[in-house]
């Protein structure tokens, strides 16, 4: 890999946590917990899978039993939500990774534990979606794997609304990312560890591999650095 450790602590920098965005409302208690109990439902008593593509490779908020390597057709990785929190600023704004539709995506799926499996989905809830309308990026997808398709539960597919950025060139999204960082780590930290971990299962997305060389490279120019 160009990106390194080294040049990722370069992206880092401490950041005050801002706190919620006022210009969105988010989940109540009652709405988090209605969303949980039907995708609970939904999970129809059956093993329950939840295909990770990005940080639930490695990070993941639930309890997992078995793993592998799995495909979702008609998907792919996308740096297209527009954030100002976490990884980003309002100064400094990053995009985060979503699945967009089209193509193929390759990534994991888990299998949770069967105990407290709704204490679990709502972990991942409370995690990964923060409004009512961010909601409807969670859903049930097949992955291919090597045993046999299977049903998956995953966040972030699909998502709408004013804060989605299609097809921005990779270079621009490079430059986004080698220069965002918020409370919670730079983006240039969550590529680095995204493509460090699929690497790591033996799973290498092409976009992904060229866009780390180039955040690498701008990371190096930043701070007149030679190649």
């Amino acid at each position: 890999m160009a990106l390194t450790d080294e040049l990722v602590s370069l992206s880092l920098r401490l950041e005050v946590d801002p706190g919620p965005d006022p210009s969105r409302l988010p989940l109540s208690d009652g709405q988090l917990e209605n969303l949980a109990e039907r995708l609970h439902r939904e999970s129809l008593g059956r093993p329950l899978w939840v295909f990770a593509y990005g940080s639930l490779i490695w990070k993941p908020d639930f309890d997992a039993v078995e793993w592998r390597r799995a495909g979702a057709r008609g998907w792919h990785r996308s740096f297209c939500l527009h954030m100002t929190r976490w990884r980003a600023t309002e100064v400094q704004p990053g995009l985060m990774m979503a699945l967009d539709q089209g193509g193929q995506c390759n990534g994991v799926a888990f299998r949770l534990a069967e105990q407290d499996r709704l204490g679990q989905i709502r972990r991942m809830i409370r995690r990964e979606v923060g409004t009512l309308d961010d909601s409807s990026s969670v859903r049930w997808i097949t992955v291919e794997t090597r045993e046999g398709p299977l049903r998956a539960l995953v966040f972030w597919a699909g998502p709408k609304g004013e804060r989605v950025l299609r097809r921005l060139p990779l270079a621009t999204v490079a430059g986004i990312l080698a220069r965002a960082c918020g409370h919670m780590g730079s983006c240039a930290e969550y590529l680095y560890l995204t493509v460090k971990h699929l690497e790591e299962k033996g799973i290498r997305d092409r976009n992904l591999w060229r866009l780390q060389a180039l955040v690498a490279d701008e990371i190096r120019r930043i701070h007149g650095l030679a190649a």
